[in-house]
């Protein structure tokens, strides 16, 4: 009986036997209050091969970060972090919702991205003088040929980073380490040297089942991005999620939709972004309309949360588009479908891009706790069809995790991250130890060798 449960699940599902079973196993969670605390085992069927650690980042198109902070220009500061922050979520654009292998305490993972150096210039004064008919006919603002929109005839979106870049690279590495259990909460830290850049924060989900769809919205500690520019004072960026929708769990066709608001803020600069992403309706084909405002705000007084808040008086610039193709800016209080075409510049163009390869430390250079040799075994079974397989040797790594937590209580121990000083944090802002510090940079080098760290 053994054998043929075995040879039964081995049997590779199709999408629509895996949605089948995802419901079932789902529904035994309506009403749950946080999915993400649960905690729940997926069979290894239905999980994509690859770890939580991997799989939560940022840098889906690392050349948008690597520009942020170029501009001498506030406004147009601002207008690179939110070039960046369209660029975040191309693996949901691009690719299938998933779901990955749930962290281990302890876990970590680190890569380097190599990043083209060649994102356009953002220069609002530049625009302006356009506008007056004053430009020179050296513009920063490129033509965007070959465009099927005609709503923008100019274009600051960043282009697609070749497997093997002939352009400049910045080198952009990045460490994250499980450092809670309950709740499952993991720290992140981006860093660009070269470019006097780091980005810093917790990740931590919260999700809820509600019947017909999976509600997905940060958690306590899951403040957002914390982006700094290091050679402008320090100035920081605070980026925060909004909530996502798994849908079409009904239909047999499972995608992400967002109908929430973000904000970015930055007290140096006392800029502010508002961006409102419209919630689609029930009937008709998915927009994924985002609307957005930049304007100055009083970080004493930060009491602006929707955009029809916000007087003409103090808008600065207005954006608008799909989320998932194509965003445009324009500069002044008035709404962005009054200007002409040509008044409209693409600060993002999705459609061309897709997510950036990574470059990862060699097999021999890991740690046992990596992420990518912790669940190598999962990953190669899962990768090979052999799903009985998965699940077991999945099974035993958990059962090891519980073993060693139960240890920890024997000998009444608390456990502590290596890389970073806390766990969690009420402000959302992770710090470095000794040897996180020495991890980035030894990766910086490309120097995978833990020796001496762990």
């Amino acid at each position: 009986m053994a054998s043929k449960t075995a040879t039964d699940e081995d049997v590779p599902q199709n999408d629509g036997s895996k949605l089948k079973t995802f419901i079932s196993i789902l529904r035994r969670f309506i009403g749950v209050a946080d999915l993400a605390a649960v905690r729940f085992s997926l069979p290894s069927q239905l999980l994509e091969p690859t770890p939580n650690l991997e799989y939560w980042n940022y840098l889906d198109n690392p050349s948008a970060f690597a520009a942020i902070g170029t501009s001498d220009e506030p406004l147009d500061r601002m207008l690179e972090v939110l070039r960046f922050w369209f660029t975040k979520d191309l693996k949901y654009v691009k690719g299938k919702p998933c779901k990955p292998y749930n962290s281990c305490l302890g876990e970590f993972f680190r890569c380097n991205w190599e990043a083209e150096d060649n994102a356009p210039r953002i220069d609002t004064k530049n625009i302006l003088a356009q506008s007056s008919g004053n430009a020179s006919s050296a513009s920063s603002i490129k033509s965007a040929k070959g465009a099927t929109d005609p709503r923008s005839a100019s274009s600051v979106s960043v282009v697609q980073t070749a497997a093997k870049p002939t352009s400049p690279t910045v080198r952009i590495s990045y460490l994250t380490e499980q450092t809670s259990h309950h709740p499952p909460v993991s720290a992140f830290y981006v860093s660009c040297p070269e470019k006097g850049l780091h980005a810093k924060g917790f990740d931590q989900i919260s999700a809820k089942f509600t019947g017909t769809a999976i509600k997905v919205s940060p958690g306590e500690h899951n403040l957002g991005i914390f982006v700094t520019v290091e050679r402008r004072d320090n100035e920081t960026y605070q980026l925060t999620h909004p909530a996502a929708h798994l849908g079409g769990i009904l239909r047999g066709s499972l995608s992400v939709s967002v109908g929430d608001f973000a904000y970015i803020t930055c007290p140096q600069t006392k800029l502010k972004a508002i961006l409102h992403y419209v919630e689609d309706g029930w009937l008709g084909r998915a927009q994924n309309r985002v609307e957005g405002v930049i304007f100055k705000y009083d970080p004493e007084k930060d009491d602006k949360l929707r955009i029809k808040d916000v007087p003409d008086s103090d808008v600065v610039a207005r954006l608008g588009g799909a989320w998932k193709d194509r965003i445009v800016f324009t500069l002044g209080p008035k709404p962005v479908d009054s200007h002409s075409p040509d008044k409209q510049i693409t600060i993002i163009d999705l459609n061309p891009l897709a997510v950036a390869p990574k470059s990862l430390p060699p097999k021999e250079k890991q740690a046992e706790n990596e992420s990518l040799t912790l669940w190598g075994g999962v990953t190669d079974a899962i990768l090979s069809k052999q799903f009985s397989k998965a699940t077991n040797v999945k099974i035993e790594l958990e059962e090891k995790q519980r073993e060693k937590a139960r240890e920890r209580e024997r000998k009444n121990e608390t456990w502590k991250p290596v890389f970073f000083d806390q766990a969690t944090d009420k402000k959302g802002t992770p710090e470095l130890t000794d040897k996180g510090r020495e991890v980035l940079e030894r990766a910086q080098k490309e120097d995978w060798n833990l020796e001496g760290i762990v």
